[in-house]
């Protein structure tokens, strides 16, 4: 009987949305039930936030077209975002090629690298991309493959395949989750291949993150601690967490 309830509560939800109004008689009517079963379910469904209640039946939840994340998250610890990409971006030499990630942090990197001389950036990411399309004088290489719409990137196969193909002195990225045991991990296990790509790419390894990513596991192990070179990060970080990491053999700048 349970699943008879949820499965014409789902049938109820498309048929409001497919409508985009719904009164209880037509509901009633359609999924040959009482009136009374309707206006419970309608108020489940409510509940749930599924649908709108409205007098006399139901319409689909408004629903506005959704912020990347990416973008979301720009406003997030941006201070210390900010002075982290500094950081990062003071270690890259003109002349160099780097590879940049996506995110935010590694958007505050791009942006601290403009009046640098004769670079080349390697980059999956769209606002990489835009940030430094503008400068004469770094070139600009931008792969290709699935577009990841919440971080504008690029990931997979052919991102990968691209990858093998290249070589950088330096990798500068970011990643969702950092512990010391468990390693650099990631919320998004199709990203995570693109991800090893990446860190092969480069002859030194540069992770950016905020003191939030630190003590973290997420879903998808991407790889141990030792496979960076450098953890640059802001002084919201725990010292133990540090003192661990660094104890490993990798650098902690705390900046």
């Amino acid at each position: 009987m349970a699943q008879l309830t949820e499965e014409r509560q789902r049938e109820i939800v498309e048929f409001v949305r497919v409508r985009q109004r719904a009164t209880v008689a037509e509901l009633s009517r359609h999924f040959d039930v009482s009136e009374a079963t309707i206006r419970r379910d309608l108020e489940k469904l409510h509940s749930l936030g599924l649908i709108q209640r409205v007098h006399g039946g139901a319409m689909p939840v408004p629903q506005a077209a959704p912020e990347p994340p990416v973008l979301q998250r720009l406003h997030e610890q941006h201070a210390e975002k900010r002075r982290i990409g500094r950081a990062a971006a003071a270690l890259v030499r003109d002349g160099e090629t780097l590879f940049l990630g996506s995110g935010t942090t590694t958007l505050e990197v791009a942006r601290a690298l403009h009046g640098r001389r004769g670079l080349t950036v390697i980059t999956n990411a769209l606002s990489i991309a835009n940030e430094l399309a503008g400068d004469p004088e770094i070139e600009l290489i931008i792969l290709g493959g699935t577009f990841r719409r919440s971080e504008l990137s690029m990931i997979g196969h052919l991102t990968e395949q691209a990858l093998e193909e290249l070589r950088a002195d330096k990798v500068i990225m970011g990643i969702r989750a950092i512990h010391p045991e468990h390693g650099l991990t990631n919320d998004y296990l199709p990203e995570t291949m693109t991800d090893r790509a990446i860190i092969r790419l480069g002859q030194e390894v540069i992770i950016v993150a905020d003191h939030t990513k630190f003590g973290r596991v997420s879903t998808a192990f991407v790889a141990p601690i030792t496979a960076a070179t450098c953890i640059i990060t802001d002084d919201g970080v725990d010292p133990e967490v540090v003192a661990q990491i660094e104890a490993m053999g990798v650098r902690v700048s705390v900046v």
